[in-house]
């Protein structure tokens, strides 16, 4: 008899590879069901998620508000930034007043760390490109500065760059809780069965990845688009930790947080409650 399917959607990044590489090499029980698995970059994701195309889909905890009406977050899977995260990083020398002058590259505008900028320096001029053109871009002088996101973070400085700001560690001095940035989505239209079935199954691939972290390692490096092991590990362990395992009350206060803030500073328009999976 045929597995009944739930479609995992999911970015091909190292931190992503590692915490889906017991799901995805079938080290896990997954409870009668084939989770069929489909990579994308971060911010076509959320555009899918808007038309609820995936049963489970990574997000930026940005887009949740344009895609709750399909999708609750689930409280395992997400990707923290604890006094880290997000970086704006430029040719020169820039000063965080010289922001409101200079275009600045981002991924996404639904990308969290687009919400961040805007509530960091709400008139930021931004052009959108591809997450992994931007540090050249910012290199030849095609953008006065960009927005890094994933390995850029630990490889701006073997491109001479110079970096203006870290928006996860200023949003730890703002807040005092971490910067919530991706989180796993599940879909609201699947029985209690197959809600069950994801959620152990989420649960027991980050477990897996933890516990045997070399393992996991050794798959995810393939994803980490040219770092050397020691900062693939390095990078992997800022993204899928304790709080990837289970975000906690502190992890939901800071999403809930992030985007009430994001409402108040008009980037997003409704007033959005987080709703996670029991």
């Amino acid at each position: 008899m045929r597995k009944p399917k739930v479609t995992v959607a999911h970015s091909p990044d190292s931190d992503d590879a590692f915490m889906f590489y017991a799901l995805a090499k079938g080290k896990v029980e997954t409870h009668g069901y084939e989770f069929v698995h489909e990579l994308n970059d971060i911010e076509s994701l959320n555009l899918r998620a808007e038309e609820g195309i995936y049963d489970l889909t990574a997000i930026s905890f940005h887009a949740y508000p344009y895609v709750r009406k399909h999708y609750r977050l689930m409280t395992c899977g997400s990707s923290i930034g604890d006094g880290y995260g997000p970086m704006i990083v430029a040719k020169r020398s820039l000063s965080v007043r010289d922001l409101d002058e200079v275009t600045i590259a981002v991924a996404g505008t639904m990308t969290t760390s687009y919400l961040a900028l805007k509530l960091f320096c709400p008139g930021a001029r931004t052009k959108v490109m591809p997450f992994d053109k931007i540090m050249e871009a910012v290199k030849k002088g095609e953008v006065d500065a960009g927005l890094l996101i994933h390995e850029g973070q630990l490889t701006w400085t073997d491109h001479q760059l110079h970096r203006v700001v870290d928006l996860g560690e200023w949003w730890s001095r703002e807040t005092g809780l971490p910067l919530p940035l991706g989180g796993n989505a599940l879909k609201r239209s699947l029985d209690k069965k197959a809600t069950s079935a994801a959620c152990d199954v989420m649960r027991d691939t980050v477990k897996y990845a933890l516990e045997h972290r070399q393992e996991a390692l050794d798959y995810a490096i393939s994803f980490s688009r040219g770092l050397d092991r020691k900062r693939a590990d390095k990078f992997i362990g800022m993204y899928v930790n304790d709080m990837t395992l289970d975000l906690g009350e502190r992890g939901q206060d800071a999403v809930a947080l992030l985007l009430r803030l994001g409402h108040e500073a008009g980037v997003i328009e409704e007033l959005v409650e987080p709703e996670f999976v029991e």
